[in-house]
């Protein structure tokens, strides 16, 4: 019989289909960081840093979501790094979104360029005509953070493939839930936890996903070699998140869209940018690769001081960095050096009843008009 049960499924059912009576339903924190070993070692757990039951758990779940290997990280930087440090050596070129996360650029500028690795930029609406000539690996971040441009994957992923890179997806600002990269071709699917995975603002945990055996021991192995360990504590709170990660996104993306057809008439609003609006440059490449569109909107006011009232007028706000969480927060972007307007702010929907927050929303607009 063949098994349609949903990836969702299978991840809560993960351990319980296999516990044997008196054990325990709740998945057990193993703060151990070492472990019982006479003699020689044979395989099993003896180090915290070599592996840790509690994090190979939590592996092996968000693994039913990717479909492939899985290692995670004590946060996403960790895990995008690690993929630099396995794959990089003297005398590559990554290609890297000029519009994308700028700690990226920055790992790459300040550790990599001096060891003699050449960064390239690209437009993520430019990416799949850019030239991939020369490059080992290639980095996507789509949509894009903080501007939301989407860029073909599969597209990416062919040309890029038949100029010898390899691609990593930084899949943060969607999620597995929502789109799947390593089926478009990919090769590495990288995500920052701390967001919509563990969903509740209090854990940094990050993870590298592959279908490729050779990619994913290159990057355990600088993993277990580097120590960027992530902890069975914070492994268990992203467990617990992934409980309800279905529920939570299906809100936000709602939440999201909403919002973005609540604003992007009003008079407050110079522009709105979310792919899930019919009129947004990026709908239907989103369409083709995405299942919703996620729960980050960013839309621009006038200037820096209509931003940070209308971030310190809205009741249902809170003025945070970061997403992914059940509270709706928002920053204006350009505070971090982003290449944005002054008044761009990146808007990150929670969990709150939608009226409820269309509604504070909407309010805290109308005291700019």
């Amino acid at each position: 019989m063949t098994d349609t049960t949903s990836p969702i499924s299978r991840l809560l059912h993960y351990r319980t289909e296999h516990l044997a009576k008196g054990e325990a339903v709740a998945l057990p924190i193993h703060a151990s960081s070492t472990f019982h070993l006479p003699g020689d070692p044979d395989g099993s757990h003896f180090y915290g840093r070599n592996g840790n039951p509690t994090v190979e758990t939590v592996e092996a779940e968000i693994g039913i979501l990717e479909a492939a290997d899985v290692v995670c990280f004590p946060s996403g930087m960790a895990a995008i790094a690690s993929v630099f440090y396995s794959v990089l050596r003297t005398g590559n070129t990554i290609l890297v979104p000029s519009d994308g996360y700028y700690n990226v650029r920055n790992l790459l500028s300040t550790q990599f360029e001096p060891m003699g690795v050449t960064m390239r930029t690209c437009p993520t609406a430019e990416m799949a005509a850019a030239d991939f000539k020369g490059c080992k690996l290639v980095l996507i971040e789509s949509p894009s953070n903080p501007g939301l441009a989407v860029c073909d994957i599969a597209k990416v992923a062919q040309r890029a493939k038949e100029a010898g890179a390899l691609v990593m997806a930084d899949n943060t600002t969607a999620s597995p839930l929502i789109q799947q990269p390593l089926d478009l071709g990919a090769d590495f699917s990288v995500m920052s936890d701390t967001k919509a995975m563990a969903g509740h603002s209090d854990v940094l945990c990050g993870h590298v996903a592959t279908r490729d055996a050779k990619l994913f021991e290159g990057v355990k192995t600088w993993r277990r070699l580097a120590g960027a360990i992530v902890s069975p504590f914070d492994a268990f709170l992203l467990h617990r998140g992934l409980a309800t990660v279905e529920v939570r996104l299906a809100r936000m993306n709602a939440n999201a869209l909403a919002l973005a057809e609540a604003v992007q008439g009003h008079p407050a609003v110079n522009a709105v940018h979310y792919p899930g609006l019919g009129n947004d440059p990026f709908h239907q490449v989103a369409l083709k690769q995405m299942n919703g569109f996620g729960p980050i909107v960013s839309f621009e006011l006038a200037d820096k001081s209509n931003a940070e009232r209308f971030i310190a007028d809205c009741h249902l706000l809170s003025p945070a960095t970061s997403f992914g969480g059940v509270h709706s927060s928002a920053e204006r972007r350009a505070r971090w050096g982003d290449d944005v307007p002054e008044g761009f702010i990146r808007f990150a929907a929670g969990i709150e009843p939608t009226a409820d927050l269309v509604s504070a929303v909407t309010q805290a607009l109308d005291t700019l008009s």
